[in-house]
């Protein structure tokens, strides 16, 4: 069963100024790494305070704060770049998997870990989410705003695109690519749980599990997916710099190409055997008309090569700014908007050409899916639509007493 296969024609995802040092954040995330709809992945934050050159954290000055480039690090921002990169091609993939073996089996091992590999970034980056009112605001205006914006505007877009003029409004049944928004909505709002309880990890995992084997959980706010990806949420959270250091030396890089390799060819071999739809994490076993146990099994063995396939995408992510590093400070942008034309190519058409579906078409495809993702992210884009990704919305909201005391008299802090 392909994606496109669910009723509602919901698609699956996912998708989240650095500092040139090579290392992540050596502290947690200071205030500023609040979820913004620029960071949705949460992924390359500030850190507490600018880097000195022998990598210890130093503090900012009141009176000269660093500059955001200073406080970013480009490991994160060039990792959410490169994952939104694959997400775009994995879209573009999708039509052509009955035709091409070897674009099915691309599409199976991008699945596998692309997904993931945003949302362990967006848990690493919510450690110090404490629900806090000024934690709450951003939380609505970063990720519940968009949700509600753009899960109007495909509404629409759907109506006008695939001349359904009464596809209904429903903000409880995600459609397409917010899903994300709903999710990490809920997870980060269950932080304070995870950093309470003993096992967070193992218990987020048998949530998953439980998830995989309830067929009666149904459709609102993807409460499937929401369930069965929380487990890289959670092992997010439970990261710590010295992690990511881990993955990104030189030994690591080195097992990371034969573990992609075999990865690749044992993708090759389930493409005609497997269903697909393991890997949207979107329906229960018996959903999928598999044994309800086999829910079990695939919930945690899905979870162990996600892991092993993150590490290794990791391993080859440059911890160095790029071209491309201020991109990822636009991937959000980059994600809802493509999913306009995503549709639309299916809505329209665009892979009906026989060409399409040969070797040089499927080429270009991939081709044509990378640039536009890269155009979506960059800061013209992010300008023109920042109303949008990251309103203000300060009328929303009661004012803090103790933050305008804290503004009248800086000495107070």
């Amino acid at each position: 069963m392909s994606e496109t296969a669910r009723p509602h024609d919901r698609w699956h995802i996912p998708l989240p100024e650095a500092a040139t040092t090579r290392q992540p954040p050596t502290t947690a995330p200071s205030r500023s790494t609040e979820p913004t709809a620029r960071a949705l992945a949460s992924s390359g934050a500030p850190s507490r305070g600018a880097t000195s050159p022998s990598g210890g954290a130093t503090a900012p000055s009141r009176s000269a704060p660093p500059k955001p480039d200073q406080q970013r690090d480009a490991f994160f921002d060039n990792a959410k770049y490169l994952a939104i990169l694959l997400v775009a091609m994995g879209h573009a993939w999708e039509p052509l998997r009955d035709d091409s073996r070897a674009a099915s089996a691309l599409y199976i091992t991008v699945y596998t870990f692309h997904m993931p590999a945003f949302i362990i970034i967006s848990g690493y980056f919510s450690r110090s989410f404490d629900a806090s009112p000024r934690r709450i605001q951003r939380l609505v205006t970063g990720i519940a705003v968009p949700y509600v914006l753009f899960e109007v505007a495909y509404t629409f877009f759907k109506r006008w695109a695939d001349d359904d003029p009464t596809y209904p409004i429903s903000l409880m049944d995600p459609w397409y690519l917010t899903w994300f928004l709903a999710a990490l909505f809920i997870w980060r709002l269950t932080t304070p749980l995870w950093k309470t309880v003993r096992w967070p990890l193992p218990l987020a995992l048998a949530i998953a599990v439980l998830a995989a084997v309830s067929p009666d959980i149904g459709d609102d706010l993807d409460l499937q997916r929401v369930l069965q990806f929380m487990p890289f949420f959670v092992l997010g959270l439970c990261l710590k710099p010295e992690h990511f250091r881990l993955v990104r030396r030189r030994r690591a890089r080195i097992l990371a190409l034969p573990v992609f390799a075999a990865a690749l060819l044992f993708a090759y071999w389930a493409a005609p055997r497997m269903n697909a739809a393991w890997f949207y994490r979107r329906d229960s076993a018996q959903e999928l008309a598999a044994p309800g146990w086999s829910g079990a099994v695939m919930t945690l063995a899905l979870f162990g090569c996600s892991v092993i396939l993150v590490a290794c995408f990791f391993a080859w992510v440059p911890g160095r700014r790029t071209w491309f590093t201020v991109l990822g400070t636009g991937t959000l942008y980059g994600y809802l908007l493509h999913g306009f034309l995503a549709k639309g190519s299916r809505f329209w058409g665009w892979y009906d050409p026989a060409w399409v579906h040969e070797p040089l078409g499927e080429i270009a495809v991939t081709v044509i899916g990378g640039v536009v993702i890269t155009a979506l992210c960059t800061p013209p884009v992010q300008r023109a639509f920042r109303f949008a990704m990251e309103p203000r919305m300060k009328w929303a909201f009661k004012q803090d007493p103790a933050q305008l005391a804290r503004e009248r008299d800086p000495s107070r802090t």
